[in-house]
């Protein structure tokens, strides 16, 4: 019996020692802030005024699309940060860094980018995604989300999710439901047809959660408080996993079976099985700060930090 139990000790301090490296690694022109994949495809979207286009397969940097430099409040040129970007058939969404602490939306589309909302619209917005090809998901900083029609220029709605500041948001895979967090450490659910809230979640994160995902009704969280919770939406239930530093980053695969954190202060990545719970491998190779970790298969995933480096990782 003490043998079996020292096997078993043994096996779990050699699991919590081995670091799997990546397989991959894609290079950036600048910090990366936002990464999306679609097909074989990655989307970057970086603090060097640009989005990086490039092959999954190979590599390959496909195209780069660049927007102005703005003038700091020095009058000097900088680059211009662009905080989030998305896809939808062959528009190209992208959230940039305005004057004032304002926002300019672009779309690109056909070789061509075009200001859709402009930082005279006084708006702080934080992210932005894309609902359907003319409606895009707007989270302001002040916590309040909007339902942008890019073809008509005009709100269809906009609501106050809480009164906190705003973190993240998550839309579901029929982008029907939205997940949002926030400095209250509360999950929020709300219907993106009309705004509606449809559930609180609370108790399990207790201050501000930095990143959350969205998969086959399991949301996923990463928080200040040190945890990455797991709520299973349907069931009403939740649970979390401890760290042993701040969770920044964290990740669901297309089924939710599996869930990719970052999970010390050296950057590290926890994959775990959400179902069981049990840790199947651990992923190093990261020097900076974990910014988001992008599932693109179920044991396939990329992260990417506060550098140009985007890694690829794959399970055994």
């Amino acid at each position: 019996m003490r043998a079996v139990t020292f096997m078993i000790l043994l096996a779990t301090v050699l699991l919590a020692g081995k670091l799997e490296l990546p397989v991959k690694s894609f290079k950036a022109d600048g910090q990366v802030l936002d990464v999306v994949v679609q097909g074989h495809t990655i989307y970057s979207s970086t603090a060097a005024s640009c989005v990086d286009i490039f092959d999954l397969e190979n590599q390959k940097l496909l195209k780069r699309i660049k927007i102005a430099k703005i003038k700091d409040f020095m009058g000097d040129l900088v680059d211009t940060k662009i905080y989030s970007v998305d896809v939808e058939k062959k528009k190209i969404l992208l959230l940039a860094e305005a004057k004032q602490g304002y926002r300019r939306l672009y779309i690109h589309e056909n070789e061509k980018t075009s200001i859709v909302i402009d930082a005279d619209a006084q708006l702080s917005i934080a992210k932005a995604k894309f609902l359907n090809e003319t409606t895009v998901l707007l989270a302001l900083l002040s916590d309040e989300l909007i339902s942008y029609d890019i073809a008509e220029k005009k709100m269809n709605w906009r609501v106050q999710v809480s009164g906190s500041k705003f973190s993240n948001f998550a839309l579901n895979e029929q982008r029907d439901k939205v997940a949002v967090v926030d400095e209250s450490g509360d999950l929020q659910l709300l219907s993106t047809k009309d705004g509606k809230h449809l559930k609180t979640m609370s108790g399990e994160n207790l201050d501000n959660v930095f990143q959350v995902d969205y998969k086959s009704g399991i949301v996923a969280t990463a928080g200040q408080d040190r945890r990455c919770v797991i709520y299973d939406v349907k069931a009403d239930s939740a649970y979390y996993r401890a760290s042993s530093f701040l969770v920044y980053g964290v990740g669901l695969s297309p089924s939710a079976k599996y869930a990719a954190y970052s999970s010390d202060e050296n950057n590290n990545i926890t994959l775990f099985n959400t179902q069981t719970n049990t840790t199947i491998a651990r992923y190093g190779g990261n020097k900076m700060t974990i910014s988001g970790i992008v599932f693109i298969s179920e044991k396939e995933f990329l992260v990417y930090s506060d550098s140009k480096t985007i890694n690829l990782y794959r399970a055994k």
